[in-house]
């Protein structure tokens, strides 16, 4: 297991810079996200010079991209192309897992089933490990249903958000039984009435965390994903959080 973090933990500044900002933290790896924001990878790009954006993702040499995570609606017009061109840039730059997400809740099952198999298809083909990410207002923040698309799929991984399991609830839920599934990891400290507070404040339970992690021979990020909070150094925020979990694993 290794230490990650997202660049969505540096939204106000443009892609390389971000990744620079990560280098200074001592991040030694990303999760790149391909989105919208003013931080993302931005999918036009991917269409344009698909060398280019391997060239940008490689520019800070102490931070390697370690997994890539579309921030993309699956409804998004030409979704499918631009996870083919992520995946072949996953598979350039030897990044293994790619995180899509799961369509909202109340979609109907069978198309779900279908997009994830075409996109596990496409990942299989280039080498690359399709994980959906856990949401609680995504068909994958049902355990049930997760389960059911893991047991039809065997190509389809989990990137597990543990806030998800936690916000909202009086009781943490427990998602122990996904664990072997699990390709990628996703941290902030959270509760019951915030779904992210301070390092330190939250009801994570980081060591049984990383025991169950441990158990399923997880060998992968441990990505640390903050969004700035109000009047919280954000920088001072992620480097306890990357010393919290080194500590850990």
């Amino acid at each position: 297991m290794f230490v990650a973090a997202s660049t969505h933990c540096c939204p106000n500044v443009p892609f390389v810079k971000c990744l620079q900002k990560l280098a200074d933290l001592e991040f030694k790896s990303a999760e790149i996200v391909v989105g919208y924001g003013q931080s993302d990878l931005q999918p036009s790009w991917l269409e344009q010079d698909l060398n280019k954006v391997a060239r940008m993702c490689l520019s800070e040499r102490q931070v390697s991209p370690g997994a890539f995570f579309i921030d993309l609606p699956p409804e998004t017009p030409n979704y499918l192309a631009h996870f083919e061109r992520c995946a072949r840039l996953c598979q350039y730059l030897r990044a293994v897992t790619l995180v899509v997400k799961s369509s909202p809740t109340g979609s109907p099952y069978n198309e779900e089933f279908d997009r994830l198999r075409n996109m596990t298809r496409i990942g299989k083909n280039l080498g690359v490990v399709v994980s959906v990410l856990t949401e609680q207002n995504a068909i994958s923040g049902s355990l049930d249903s997760l389960s059911s698309l893991c047991k039809g799929l065997p190509s389809l991984m989990v990137a597990l958000d543990p806030s998800h399991f936690i916000y909202g609830r009086r009781t943490p839920l427990s998602y122990e039984s996904i664990m072997p599934r699990v390709a990628h990891i996703r941290l902030r400290d959270t509760t019951s009435k915030a779904f992210q507070v301070q390092v330190g404040q939250g009801a994570l339970e980081y060591n049984k965390l990383v025991g169950l992690l441990t158990k399923a021979k997880y060998r992968r990020a441990l990505c640390v994903d903050l969004a700035p909070l109000p009047d919280v150094d954000q920088e001072s925020e992620l480097r306890k959080m990357r010393l919290l979990v080194e500590s850990i694993i």
